[in-house]
């Protein structure tokens, strides 16, 4: 009998394949880029057979590393970034270019379903705000300005739900990703022609696959995709679900008491709850992959990218010393200037913005005094009041929790990681694992491989919480007071950024 279980993670650009043992402990993981299609301003798209071939490599690349044999794997899963748009044509070809969920193209739909009133009358069966990246914007854009690629879907799919479907051959919507798209009924988790109707896309409903859960059996390795991966043709495969449900479970975010937030490409804040929120104050509501409760969610993608895209554009040619790492020098850069001396304030909003729909990247406060090391501890102070934003809209609608769980590429920075604590004013734990993402979707491998019973279950053997990192007081007194400002400059610019439509 096997021993292992594989999750796999694809993000907006990058593909990661991990493998784990039954009590979590990651034994090998292997990845891979993905180019980002950048054809006008706006939009993001990607190769959906360079996508399939990359997730095929890593798991392949995977099994060779760990040096076991594929015959010794229970299972795999596949978890991805939300929203965006994946295609299958009615030709059994991709209908149009994979849709990341950076992608705004389809901003002026949400914008009009608001003024229409077609929200608000929408609003108590969706639980969630319309967004441009969501399926239900891309899909009423492609209807407008590509009618051939519409009329040729065959399915719609979500980034995982593809790749699931090329693994097995068989087509299903699994139920966290697909209730965050806009084209659900949520509260009764069923699709529903007259909503789609109503949004001018009532063709859709025949092109939505049939819903499974995270934990679901949804189908097997096929032969084709046994040459490409390794695996043995029968390998069971699991529904898999959204990256955030994904690093939500890999966190033991199992009962409504937890908070955690993810520092990623986008910034995820979310908790579970028995109930949705409904009164406004919460702009996604979805269902979690543990049935019975759904994911309160605020987000936006004003995360720890902003920091990657500041390293490949203006640090390109920093010189590393021997022994250290690029994050302990860019932690000593930030550290090296004081919180309270740092007058350099930075949006994150490069890849998308949760003040203005049209909100730019900025840095407020420059001068020639200033350097590196202040746009990295602006940059830093950025993200963290962004989350911040979105944590606030969390906490007016529950308890506070005793500490948060953090997860995404921000934990690989202790410094980040305190100052994370530092301006929460929350205790911030983080987990013993690198790939929370792939953890996630593995831990459901395992679940549908009759391992474990549910989440809670895998938590138990599979995840191991770190220590808690306390807030300095003193500095949780000075990023208020920065907060404040930054939120201030972020209202100042809310009256410009229409001037940059297109």
């Amino acid at each position: 009998m096997g021993q292992y279980v594989i999750g796999l993670d694809n993000g907006g650009t990058s593909t990661k394949a991990a493998i784990f043992d039954l009590s979590g402990n990651e034994i090998a993981t292997a990845g891979k880029q993905t180019k980002v299609i950048t054809p006008k301003s706006g939009y993001t798209e990607r190769d959906m057979e360079e996508l399939w071939l990359a997730n095929c490599e890593c798991v392949k690349n995977a099994i060779l590393k760990a040096g076991i044999d594929g015959e010794d794997v229970l299972g795999i899963a596949v978890c991805g970034h939300g929203k965006g748009l994946y295609p299958w044509g009615k030709d059994n070809k991709p209908a149009y270019n994979g849709i990341i969920s950076t992608d705004s193209r389809a901003w002026k739909y949400p914008q009009k379903w608001y003024e229409s009133g077609v929200h608000k009358e929408l609003h108590d069966c969706l639980c969630q705000e319309f967004m441009a990246c969501q399926q239900v914007s891309l899909l009423a854009w492609f209807k407008d300005h590509h009618r051939d690629v519409y009329d040729n879907i065959k399915y719609v799919f979500s980034v995982k739900d593809y790749v699931r479907f090329r693994l097995t051959g068989e087509a299903y919507c699994e139920a966290t990703d697909i209730s965050g798209s806009g084209l659900m009924d949520v509260k009764h988790a069923r699709f529903d022609r007259e909503i789609l109707e109503k949004l001018g896309i009532g063709e859709v409903y025949d092109k939505l696959a049939p819903v499974k859960y995270s934990y679901d059996l949804c189908g097997k390795i096929t032969k084709e995709a046994s040459g490409l991966t390794g695996l043995p043709e029968g390998t069971p495969v699991a529904g898999g679900m959204f990256d955030i449900d994904a690093c939500a479970v890999a966190v033991d975010v199992t009962s409504p008491k937890e908070l955690c937030t993810i520092a990623g490409t986008w910034s995820i804040n979310e908790y579970i709850s028995e109930k949705p929120v409904m009164d406004g104050s919460i702009a996604m509501n979805s269902l979690f992959a543990m049935p019975g409760y759904y994911l309160v969610e605020e987000c936006s993608a004003t995360s720890s990218g902003n920091l990657e895209w500041f390293l490949e554009n203006c640090m390109e040619n920093e010189q590393i010393p021997e022994g250290s790492s690029l994050y302990r020098v860019i932690n000593e850069k930030v550290e090296s200037v004081k919180p309270e001396e740092c007058d350099v304030y930075f949006l994150p909003f490069l890849y998308g913005s949760n003040a203005h729909p049209l909100g730019k990247g900025a840095f407020i406060g420059l001068t020639t005094y200033h350097n590196k090391a202040h746009m990295l501890r602006a940059i830093y102070e950025g993200v963290v009041f962004s989350h911040r934003t979105h944590i606030e809209k969390l906490l007016s609608s529950r308890k506070p929790p005793e500490a948060i769980r953090m997860a995404g590429g921000a934990v690989n920075s202790k410094t980040w990681v305190q100052m994370f604590a530092d301006a929460l004013g929350f205790p911030v734990e983080t987990v013993n694992a690198k790939e929370l993402g792939a953890l996630g979707s593995a831990m459901a491998a395992a679940i549908a491989a009759g391992v474990y019973k549910d989440y809670k279950e895998a938590a138990e053997h599979m995840v191991h919480v770190s220590d808690r990192i306390y807030p300095n007081s003193e500095r949780t007194a000075i990023y208020q007071k920065k907060y404040e400002k930054y939120r201030a400059v972020s209202k100042a610019l809310d009256t410009v950024w229409g001037q940059f439509e297109v």
